[in-house]
């Protein structure tokens, strides 16, 4: 399985970003696809999932309401991470991460992860 994120950059507090996690590979032999994010000096910290079967959905409770994960519906295998009314405190490294569970909030279930990309929020 390879992922592939994209889509970062520099945005001030209050604006949207839409960051894509492309994937390839067997990838539907995994039942989820995460994000998390990694800022300096902080652990890796879940953001959100999405399940293959059923398009279930989980969000950290510090980003529900303002972020929405999402599967691409023409291409089945590019997974989004909407992200509104963003905060300083959003700032980090974003990652999507590969795993064979179904409920996968944490970072030891993700076998397979891919590049980050770096999303700064200006204040």
């Amino acid at each position: 399985v390879q992922l592939q994120a994209s889509g970062g950059g520099l945005v001030q507090a209050g604006g949207s970003l839409r960051l894509s996690c492309e994937t390839s590979g067997k990838v539907f032999s995994y039942n989820t696809i995460g994000w998390f994010r990694q800022a300096p000096g902080k652990e890796r910290e879940f953001v959100a999932a999405f399940t293959w079967s059923g398009g279930r959905t989980y969000y950290a409770d510090s980003v529900k309401g303002r972020f929405t994960i999402s599967r691409d519906h023409a291409k089945l295998t590019v997974v989004y991470l909407q992200m509104d009314s963003l905060k300083p405190e959003d700032t980090a490294v974003y990652c999507c991460a590969a795993s064979s569970s179904v409920v996968a909030d944490r970072a030891a279930l993700y076998p397979y992860w891919g590049q980050g990309t770096q999303v700064t929020v200006s204040s």
